[in-house]
């Protein structure tokens, strides 16, 4: 599929119908109090469906989100994925503890080329297990751009085995989501868990490609630039869309 789409095609989906499906992200480790706060700012205004934040900020975002219907999703064992188990299920039940409603967590990318298909399995299910007991959602970062086309099959296959929520594109780090990965990740997963397509996704466009590719979350520092694009107000701290 291509990743660019024509104007008539950007246009099929409203600004709202297109914030819905927006994690509105700031992974930065110099990111500031200051951004953060902007950040959940936006998200209120434009009724994204949550903040992605790494987790030293999760109180804070509580506090600027309170009363509000964002959701804030924070990451585990980011952005490699080869801390213990232990340390992911403590990080995770950590994190929710604080607020997050969801995790984001790095699977084991070793682990899986090394073929140990049960560590990688035990590790996502000891994150679902802690998150899932306390009411919180799971998405599985599977790092596809390190990945074979075998491995991008077999991680969906392991995350759905673990009872994950959700499986995710990318952190960033070692290269962009694309619209041909997140098809190949709806066509594994069918209706059993949701796909989230995260990095690289900047403009109206390619967000459109990944939703008609089979995202139903888009991760993406961008979001205020996207909506925006689709005729979105200029973003007025207080307001809620």
């Amino acid at each position: 599929m291509s990743q660019v789409l024509t104007d008539a095609q950007v246009s099929v989906r409203n600004w709202q119908t297109v914030a819905g499906f927006i994690d509105h992200t700031l992974l930065k480790s110099e990111g500031t109090a200051d951004q953060i706060v902007r950040l959940c700012e936006e998200a209120a205004c434009f009724n994204f469906a949550a903040v992605c934040v790494n987790p030293w900020w999760i109180g804070l975002a509580v506090s600027v989100l309170h009363g509000t219907p964002v959701k804030i999703a924070t990451t585990i064992g980011f952005p490699l994925g080869a801390n213990h188990t232990t340390v992911k299920r403590f990080e995770a039940a950590e994190a929710i503890r604080l607020g997050a409603h969801e995790v984001d967590m790095v699977m084991n990318i070793g682990a899986l080329k090394s073929g140990d298909r049960q560590a990688v399995m035990n590790d996502v299910a000891a994150v679902t297990e802690v998150a899932h007991g306390s009411g919180a959602m799971v998405k599985v970062i599977l790092e596809t751009p390190l990945l074979t086309l075998e491995e991008k099959i077999l991680s969906c296959q392991l995350s759905l085995a673990a009872k994950a929520d959700f499986v995710k594109t990318a952190t960033g780090f070692f290269g962009s989501a694309t619209p041909e990965d997140v098809s190949l990740m709806r066509g594994v997963v069918g209706n059993q868990a949701g796909v989230k397509a995260s990095s690289g996704i900047r403009t109206a466009a390619t967000t459109n490609a990944m939703i008609d590719a089979g995202a139903n979350r888009i991760g993406a520092s961008a979001g205020v630039a996207i909506v925006r694009e689709l005729g979105a107000p200029e973003f007025t701290v207080g307001k809620k869309s």
